[in-house]
Parts: structure tokens; sequence; C-alpha cells
């Protein structure tokens, strides 16, 4: 089964300045990895262009698309906050990463490849509608998740957050509707930027019970996130019936990354795919997209996303 590919040396150039743990070594690293390992050349490369505007503004307010556009055109290196950088090439950086995540969800729609894997930056699940956040300016995967529902009429679409920080910014954007499933796992929000995603919120109106966060206490390893998908990730997917599985792939869950306390190791990744894509099996005529969040540790960033990848192109 075709695996879709989605790159560009061209996110390399949102340069969030030295020292930035979001920096463009993290492609690198995944690069380096998945060539090592064979698995590079067994990829689909997908083609894309950038995002439309109006992609863009489905979900984000459009005074904040244009806010974006004029901050990156009048030089200021940060929005939002000082760890949300820019530089003059941000915003075209940031449309295209969301435009390759569309080609992917188009290319698995349409047969050319109903999984993928989108190694993009910055980043997005922390962007809100109307704000940066969490080196996040486009939220991604909330964009996706969108078009599958306007462009391709898709009744459900299930997103699977398994950054070890909370998506705010999704959350957010979906947490009134029932036709978008947003499941996060991650670190105890108590403890770990952004201090949201505590169990009880399960969203509003339409969409109570379609948000469904799953608080990990720090030090959760292997056997604990094995019982959370176990008892609650996938019985809650299987009630959904998504007719699209999409992923924020964060890779920061492991044990190595110094911004949390997580212990995960990247074997973890290949078995957490196979079970959504189990999923996606079931439900979804096996169309899974999964989108590069987090993941900072440059030493073990690229394995974590080679089992990752590894378990995409296995067979059903």
């Amino acid at each position: 089964m075709p695996v879709g590919w989605v790159y560009s040396p061209f996110f390399h150039r949102h340069n969030t300045g030295p020292s930035h743990p979001e920096c463009a070594e993290r492609l690198d690293a995944i690069l380096a990895a998945l060539d090592e390992t064979g698995l590079l050349s067994r990829l689909t490369p997908l083609a894309f262009d950038a995002a439309s505007v109006e992609a863009l503004t489905a979900v984000h307010e459009p005074a904040y698309v244009d806010l974006v556009r004029l901050a990156c055109e009048n030089g200021m290196t940060f929005i939002g906050g000082e760890d949300t950088r820019l530089c003059p090439e941000s915003y075209d950086v940031a449309r295209l990463a969301t435009g390759g995540v569309l080609a992917a969800c188009d290319a698995a729609m349409t047969g050319k490849a109903k999984r993928a894997f989108c190694a993009v930056r910055p980043p997005g699940h922390h962007a809100e509608r109307d704000r940066a956040c969490g080196f996040c300016l486009f939220n991604h995967v909330a964009v996706a998740a969108e078009h599958l529902v306007r462009m391709h009429g898709l009744p459900r679409v299930a997103i699977v957050d398994w950054d070890v920080h909370h998506g705010n910014g999704t959350q957010h954007i979906f947490e009134t509707r029932d036709d978008v499933l947003y499941i996060s796992v991650h670190e105890t929000p108590a403890l770990l930027f952004p201090h949201t995603g505590e169990a009880s919120e399960r969203g509003h109106g339409r969409g109570e019970g379609a948000t469904v966060n799953i608080p990990m206490p720090p030090g959760s390893g292997d056997a604990a996130y094995r019982q959370a998908f176990a008892e609650t990730l996938i019985p809650t997917l299987d009630a959904f019936r998504p007719a699209l599985v999409l992923v924020s792939a964060g890779f920061d869950a492991v044990r190595s990354e110094r911004s949390a306390d997580i212990n995960l190791d990247p074997p973890s990744f290949d078995w957490m795919t196979r079970e959504l894509l189990a999923v996606a099996n079931r439900h979804a005529e096996g169309r899974l997209v999964s989108i590069l969040e987090g993941g900072y540790d440059l030493s073990v960033l690229g394995a974590c996303a080679a089992a990752h990848v590894r378990a995409l192109l296995a067979e059903p």
C-alpha cells in the first residue's frame, strides 16, 4: 500500500534563531533516520502547493491570518509570545506546510496514498482560531479536518493527538462540533504547557463528548499508554466510526525529552501507529494521515519517526 510523504526543503527556512528547540535540524534528524533505515525510498512523495487563504480562514479568523502575514512582512521576530518565533518567510513556510497536509488528505481520499506522513514545520496543534501559541502559527490538522468535512463531505473525522503537550488549539476549534472527534493523550496539564486538557474538558453543546482528554501522570511509560489505548482511546474511536483518522504525531513523550516527564521509547510509536491503523482499516478504508507536531530531542527524534513510518508501511 503506497504511503504518502510530505516534505519540502523550504520548511527549513522558518528560522527560529539560535538554541530554539523548534529548529530546522528536527527535519534533518528525521530525514537521516528514514534514509539510513531504507524507509525513505519506500515512501511516495506527494506534490503540493501552499494552502489558500480561504482554506486557512475556514478555521482561523481572517484578521489573524492577515496578522501573521503582516508580522512577517514587517520583520517581527515573534507573535503571540516570545517562544513562537517568526522570520520574514515564516508565513509562507506555514502556508506551505498546511498545503502539504491538505494534499495528503486529498491523496488519501482518491486512493493515491491512503496513508501519509507529513514531515512539516512549524507545528500546528497549539495554534488557536485567532492567535499563535507554542511555536505554532497555523493549525494544520484542524484545517485538514475542516477540509475533509467541507470539500470531501466526510461525516466524521477523528483527530488523535499523542504529543506530550495538549493540543489546546485543536480542541478549542472543534469543541462545539460533533462531526470532528478530538482525542488527546498527554502529560498531566497542571504540570505542563499549555495547562489545558483535563479529563473534565469534554466539549460543549453539540460537541459534548466529542472531546476526549486522557491526562497521563508523570513517569507514565509504555504499559500506562497501552492501558489508556485499550480502555479509552480505541473504544472511543470505534464508537465514533471515523471516515478518516488524522494523527497529531508529536514525538516528545520519549523519556529523554527534558521538557516533559513521560517515559515512552521509540518502539512505542510503532504499536500506537498500528493500533490507529487497525481503527482506520475497520472504519475508514485504511485512510490515515499523520502530521509532525513536537519532538525536540534530536538524538532520538529520528528513531521515533522511523518507528512510526515503519508501521505506516506495514501491510494490513
